[in-house]
């Protein structure tokens, strides 16, 4: 067993993990053991935390987000949340961005997390507040042990302008149990009134609030914000519902749902006042100092923590956390929405790692990720399915932050002092951001810990200011029209000669490097000594200004920049001058060995010779390697699984994706397919070497099954890159037929260094271009791990499909396995898999499966479909028959869908019908009036309108058919409009 040390705030260890009475492990598990053992509870996994299907939410931030259908009523009723009566279970949840956003206080106190887990058990309609408040008291008290002395009751007091009384049910239920009057508290709507939202289910709560100090009344500090008095858990009773004009309307069926911290019980039953000083966090503590040479951690906070290093532990053991569950439910840091939040907390993990702890960035989140798998994979497996693409997306990006950290807090460092102790300029902030990857909570934190402020207006109006620029280059396209004439490049040659060529070897690196300005080309001028930014340039400038977005060219003695080649896109990044001024690259060509860099001037002046620092955008550059060693290994595979005919015909590197076209005489079976897709994934499983060699360009070719384009030219010596074996090793024996086995191809691009770097390898589709040429479109990476987890939730939803099998019984019918559901009731889950099996992206092979076994469900399902509308309209004809008893109309309700109330009406054609069913949390009504009745003053649109009057809704036809939908559809008001139909009739008739 491994022991792992549990310190004290003053950082002495008082024992190990093992001699703790409750480690968070046995916290979890009894509480789920005494649901479900005693409780008669179902154990329900957490849900991830990308609500994929709430689009109100950033991410899952309590206990009852996946429950929420069963709340409103719209739960699918295939699912098995439909049947879901008690439940209970350990919810991940992240609050950060969006409405409820604790990452500002993480690290300042004792108990704010990003991310934490939510005990908690639900009743949907099963039991409610005298269970809900006996079982928790009693888990508390009598399992966990916890003292009744330390422990406060809140109900909620009443609200006089909503006309809520006060909750003394609750009040006296704690009362019965043994409770002082003193510890039961009332408290207000804020605290004790929980709403889903503007609109839904609602109800009083009443939270449990532990004394971290005891032995006192600490009745007054309960919500109060004092740290030594905790909430720990939340009891909600579900009974209203909040109407949209803001009325509350009693629920039918009243609903439990309760929230207890992991994380505060833990520290309560631990004996800690702080959540940081239990097992939850002391192996991430014990790995950071390990890790980062650190000194022992003593749970200082604010003032008295004078190095900042206990604030520093508590912040990036936090955000590994938040970091790596993320990741592992699919998403990945970007740079809007979710995604820019995640990246967010990374840099500001980051920038505490290397300020506080002195660390060289790259990969110290990557390497505290197995300790985190090893203390929590066992409950949340998913952290070791997905290890491998958690460590390899925070190594690219704090690789990518560790470029421009330190610069960036250099500026900062002279705008401060610019600044004069005033107020940070908006400008300034942006330029951080944009250029730096500052985001922008970082630098307000910067700012407010040498007491400064940041002009946040002016921040939003330079952040606007600048999307018009970059939306203004984009729009018109305008770095692909800047182009070198045959007389342009003329013009360079002369000017700086053939051996001023510009220098491109570093273009492989991804270090950035100082390069010199040697032309600048502006269309129209064509060349010019310098430009500044039009908002910048005075009257009496001699400079060339360029307004916003504008394009130009620049040419530098050397770069780090790709220059668009062989397939692989340009880089795009960023030539600078810190604080002074910055061009946005958005281009790169070679024009006779002079590289040229197109974008746009983002601020300040540029002339020829200032010395600029190239930065790669490497968060760019990270996928398009992938893409390129990608697209060898599936050259390789299509060699390996079609033949020797698949050459290559072309191909694309892309950012997002890559393309490759090659020779086939016919599509791949969905046999092949599954082959190459394999061969690939092995590929990047056996995370072989990536070798990179310069050889003579006869000696290359002569290696056996080295690959190269038909038609191409290429230089000598010319660049080999092999996957698996070095080919200065094959140049021994260059004929040995054993190279076949090897990818080896002629190639100038940028490539990874193994290839487990590339994590995950989709193909998407592969289709024909031309005769005898296909294509297939694949992604990698973050693409592929999207579309991964894409796959994962669509399979989840297609199983419950298949969880409704069909089959043929002993009668010779085909029937569903659960004999209450009905056809109707699958209809719109098969519309729903089919939209999504044409219009989401998944694997191929994956999208190929499902087809296969869709279209298997889809006939069973229409051929019981068929044999249920059948017997519908047969019974929908039996009640219309003994409504009409002889007569000659009838008001008749049919338990069918909406669907069928036209098929019943056309079958009594001689009548006056007017039929109706509930369906889809609406009343549906048609009516038809033959010429006979109508001769007599009967009206189908008046007869529907008369239904429709009480329902609500709408109504349209004429006088021999009519039909509409009403809203309100409980059934008291469904016969008032029934009763209103059949007077109708007879006022019109007798």
């Amino acid at each position: 067993m491994v022991i792992q040390s549990v310190q004290d705030p003053d950082g002495t260890t008082t024992g190990t993990k093992a001699d703790i009475e409750w480690p968070v492990e046995r916290i979890r598990k009894t509480f789920v053991d005494y649901f479900v053992k005693e409780k008669e509870h179902e154990f329900v996994q957490s849900s991830g935390l990308v609500p994929h299907d709430d689009p109100t939410l950033l991410f899952a931030n309590a206990g009852m987000n996946q429950y929420k259908g069963i709340f409103l009523g719209n739960v699918d009723p295939n699912s098995f949340m439909s049947k879901l009566t008690r439940a209970t279970n350990s919810q991940k949840c992240i609050r950060a961005g969006g409405k409820h956003n604790d990452l500002d206080d993480v690290g300042m106190d004792t108990y704010h997390h990003t991310f934490f887990e939510m005990l908690g058990n639900w009743s949907f309609a099963s039991y409610f507040k005298y269970e809900a408040i006996n079982w928790s008291y009693n888990l508390l008290v009598n399992v966990y042990g916890i003292s009744k002395d330390r422990l406060y009751f809140t109900y909620f007091k009443g609200d006089d302008e909503l006309g809520l009384p006060p909750d003394l049910e609750a009040r006296q239920m704690w009362l019965d149990l043994g409770i002082e009057e003193s510890r039961v508290i009332e408290g207000s709507i804020k605290d004790n009134f929980w709403e889903m939202g503007e609109t839904g289910p609602c109800g009083p709560a009443s939270e449990i609030h532990f004394d971290h100090i005891g032995n006192r009344d600490a009745a007054s500090l309960v919500n109060m914000d004092d740290p030594t008095v905790v909430e720990i858990w939340n009891l909600v009773f579900i009974q209203f519902n909040r109407e949209k004009d803001k009325s509350l309307k009693p629920l039918p069926a009243k609903h439990i749902d309760t929230g207890c911290g992991l994380e505060r019980l833990a520290a309560v039953l631990q004996g800690k006042r702080s959540n940081y000083d239990t097992d939850v966090f002391s192996p991430l503590f014990d790995a950071i100092k390990e890790k980062a040479g650190a000194r022992v951690y003593t749970g200082k906070l604010g003032e008295e923590d004078t190095d900042g290093v206990d604030t520093a532990y508590r912040v990036i053991a936090d955000h590994l956390r938040t970091l790596s569950f993320a990741i592992a439910d699919g998403c990945v840091p970007s740079n809007d929405g979710r995604g820019y939040v995640i990246r967010r907390i990374l840099r500001r993990g980051c920038r505490y790692a290397r300020q506080t702890f002195d660390v060289q960035l790259g990969t110290f989140f990557a390497s505290l990720v197995p300790t985190l798998v090893t203390q929590m994979s066992h409950f949340y497996p998913e952290l070791a399915d997905n290890v491998e693409a958690i460590t390899t997306i925070l190594t690219e990006e704090e690789q990518s932050f560790s470029r421009t950290l330190d610069r960036g807090l250099k500026l900062f460092e002279q705008i401060l002092e610019a600044s004069g102790g005033k107020a940070i300029a908006g400008k300034d902030v942006w330029r951080l951001y944009d250029t730096y990857g500052f985001p922008v909570d970082l630098t307000m934190m910067l700012a407010r810990e040498k007491g400064v402020e940041v002009d946040e207006e002016a921040f939003l109006k330079e952040q606007k200011a600048a999307k018009e620029r970059s939306k203004k280059g984009r729009k018109t396209g305008e770095a692909r029209k800047v182009e070198l004439s045959v007389h342009d490049i003329k013009i360079v040659q002369d000017t700086l000669g053939p051996k001023a060529m510009t220098n491109d070897i570093f273009k492989y690196s991804l270090e950035n490097i100082e390069g010199k300005v040697q032309m600048i080309f502006q269309p129209g001028k064509p060349f010019v000594d310098s430009v500044t930014a039009s908002d910048e340039a005075s009257e009496k400038s001699t400079q060339s200004s360029v307004a916003a977005g504008d394009q130009f060219g620049i040419i530098l003695d050397r770069t780090n920049f790709y220059a668009e080649q062989g397939g692989q896109e340009a880089d795009h990044g960023s030539l600078l001058i810190d604080g002074k001024a910055e061009f946005y690259v958005e281009d790169v060509q070679v024009y006779s060995g002079y590289v040229m860099h197109t974008g746009y001037l983002k601020y300040g002046t540029l002339q020829k010779g200032d010395t600029v620092t190239c930065q790669v955008d490497d968060l760019r550059r990270f996928p398009v390697r992938n893409n390129h060693t990608a697209t060898h290994i599936l050259n390789h595979a299509l060699r390996n699984v079609v033949g020797e005919g698949t050459d290559q015909k072309g191909s694309l590197v892309a950012q997002e994706k890559l393309r490759f076209d090659f020779s086939a005489k016919k599509g791949l079976t969905p046999e092949e397919l599954q082959k190459v897709q394999g061969h690939c994934e092995e590929v990047l499983k056996k995370n072989e070497k990536i070798y990179t060699r310069e050889l003579a360009l006869e000696a290359a070719k002569s290696i056996y099954g080295l690959r190269a384009v038909f038609g191409e030219v290429y230089p000598d010596p010319v660049r080999v890159v092999s996957i698996g074996v070095d080919p200065e090793e094959c140049l021994k024996d260059p004929g040995n037929e054993q190279w076949y086995q090897y990818s080896m191809e002629l190639c100038g691009g940028t490539h990874v260094p193994q290839t487990a770097d590339i994590n995950r390898f989709y193909i998407l589709e592969e289709s024909a271009i031309a005769k005898g040429i296909r294509r297939i479109i694949a992604v990698t990476g973050e693409d592929a791990w999207r579309v991964y987890k894409t796959d994962q939730d669509f399979s989840k939803r297609f199983q419950e499909i298949q969880r409704v099998v069909l089959e043929r019984k002993a009668d010779g019918h085909i029937h569903f396995t659960n004999a209450e559901w009905k056809a109707k009731d699958l209809e719109k889950s098969i519309k729903d898999v089919q939209r999504d099996l044409d219009g989401l992206v998944l694997p191929l092979t994956s999208r190929q499966a499902y087809r296969k076994q869709f279209e298997g469900i889809k006939a069973k399902f229409m051929q019981v479909s068929k044999e249920e509308v059948k017997a519908e309209i047969k019974e929908a004809n039996e009640r219309v028959k003994e409504a009409l008893d002889e007569g000659e109309w009838a008001v008749v309700e049919l338990n069918c869908g909406k669907g069928r109330l036209r098929e019943v009406l056309n079958g009594w054609k001689d009548k006056a019908l007017l039929v109706y069913a509930k369906e889809d949390d609406k009343v549906h009504v048609q009516a038809l009036v033959p010429k006979a009745l109508i001769g007599k003053g009967l009206s189908a649109i008046k007869w529907v309108t008369e239904f429709m009057s009480e329902t609500g809704g709408r109504q349209g036809g004429k006088e021999a058919s009519a039909q509409g939908s009403g809203d309100r559809h409980d059934e008291t008001t469904v016969q008032k409009a029934r009763t209103k139909a059949i007077n109708y009739v007879k006022n019109v008739l007798e």
